[in-house]
């Protein structure tokens, strides 16, 4: 039988992502048992305390087992760690020690959401793909520069390192491992008792984007501002750089520096989050929409929105505007 591990991490971070998975997997369990098989997993909770409070103290986690006494798991689940991570980091560095030792006796890991943080402070996720919440994706890629950062997927896969976007998306993160572990059939059977939907991959419909303002050069953040004031019009980045007594190449990297992002990407995601919330609250058309943002070229504008939000602008509208869903 396979060890599976949820780490109960010091700190106060996220309960429904250690329930989740635990109760996830105990029903796969009874589901591959109903089916007359021996049970995949003996699920752990584990921790370097007997006892872990979570929203003052209103609800508390005693883990089963103490990490020292765990010789080998089999796959370890990190929990998601809130906006927390910087407090769970400096507090759990055993832990981190434990997870880098673990994966190298070959245990697999799956974070939750900013549990990608864990993973990276103890230095396994260099050089790799990796996802996280979009809210917390900005704070991971400064503390640590040399991941990669896919803030659009919902999950990655890699040598045994699981990651996943954020929030309640962490069940579709389950459901990808019952499918590695058990079978495809176990998946969808706990897809519907669980009702989570099946074969979600990306969280890019819903990134809110806001300004990368939180650096320390002055000149990138008023051409930011302008770029944010002027979303209506189009923006030549040649006239933009001009504004700034330096080269175009210097604001390119100054710019990539400090935001993270080109100047032209930046224009797109400014300009595409207006159209998103205009999709949202308006019956204006996709058309109207598109004018309003300086877009004359409808393939281009299409393009551009799915690429940020991974839907068409119609699909979007479906999905999200409050008038199109009062009528169904």
């Amino acid at each position: 039988m396979k060890q599976l591990v949820i780490l109960v991490p010091e700190g106060e971070n996220n309960l429904s992502s250690i329930v989740g998975p635990y109760k996830i997997f105990s029903r796969a369990n009874a589901h591959w048992m109903e089916r007359g098989k021996r049970k995949v997993f003996d699920i752990d909770l584990v921790g370097t305390s007997k006892e872990v409070n979570f929203y003052d103290g209103l609800f508390c986690v005693r883990p089963k087992a103490d990490m020292a006494t765990m010789e080998r798991a089999d796959l370890i689940i990190v929990p998601s760690l809130n906006h927390n991570y910087e407090a769970t980091i400096r507090d759990n560095q055993s832990l981190i020690d434990w997870l880098r030792d673990q994966y190298m006796k070959g245990s697999e890991l799956a974070s939750i959401c900013t549990g990608a943080f864990l993973l990276a402070a103890a230095g396994l996720l260099h050089e790799r793909n990796c996802s996280t919440h979009w809210a917390a994706s900005a704070d991971l890629k400064r503390r640590f520069p040399t991941i990669h950062v896919r803030t659009e997927k919902l999950i990655t896969d890699e040598n045994g390192i699981y990651t996943n976007g954020g929030g309640y998306s962490f069940l579709n993160l389950m459901l990808y491992l019952v499918e590695k572990y058990y079978d495809r059939e176990t998946a969808i059977f706990c897809s519907k008792v669980f009702q989570i939907e099946m074969d979600r991959k990306s969280q890019s419909s819903f990134i809110i984007f806001k300004s990368q303002k939180m650096h320390g050069d002055e000149l990138i953040k008023e051409a930011q501002s302008y770029i944010e004031d002027n979303v209506r019009e189009k923006i030549s980045i040649t006239d933009l750089s001009s504004k700034f007594p330096v080269t175009r190449r210097q604001f390119d990297r100054r710019f990539v520096k400090a935001t993270g992002n080109t100047p032209l990407d930046y224009i797109q995601r400014v300009k595409m989050e207006v159209v998103k919330k205009e999709l949202e609250t308006t019956g204006k058309t996709i058309s109207e929409v598109m004018y309003e943002v300086g877009y004359t070229d409808e393939k281009a504008f299409r393009e551009v929105f799915r690429r940020v939000t991974g839907l068409t602008p119609l699909d979007y509208k479906k999905r999200y505007n409050y008038e199109r869903a009062s009528l169904n």
